[in-house]
């Protein structure tokens, strides 16, 4: 899950199912809020669990929706769809992943990528978090 310029939050499940989604993102999103997705049917209950919910159709090559005519596509997931291209780039020089690690890979990226810093300047957030 990803708000637009907001902070990522990444859970391993152990099934993709609605019993097991539906919890996390109750969690995470107020009811009331606009989702995008695309058009797999595990999100065809959003709108029964309280949120305005607008799809893009890969399956039929849409990646974008224009739908008000004023020329900016609205409705897209191509920031959740940056994030896992970012983490795919950054994974690929491990050429492999234990099961047993890969939490620890993807908390440290989520951690960068929240605190949106890079270089240096991410050691003192890292050390604050793993001090306190």
């Amino acid at each position: 899950m990803l708000q637009h310029d907001g902070e990522v939050v990444i859970h391993l499940l152990e099934n993709v199912q609605r019993a097991t989604i539906a919890p996390l993102l109750r969690a995470a999103i107020e009811p009331g809020t606009q989702i995008y997705t695309d058009e797999y049917d595990i999100y065809n209950r959003l709108t029964d669990w309280g949120y305005a919910h607008r799809t893009v159709c890969h399956s039929h090559g849409e990646y974008a929706r224009d739908e008000d005519g004023d020329g900016f596509h609205e409705i897209h997931v191509n920031t959740i769809e940056g994030f896992w291209s970012l983490l795919r780039s950054w994974l690929r020089p491990h050429r492999g992943i234990s099961q047993e690690g890969l939490p620890l890979y993807l908390g440290f990226f989520k951690f960068v990528h929240n605190a949106r810093i890079r270089g240096k300047g991410l050691l003192q957030p890292l050390l604050g978090l793993l001090l306190t």
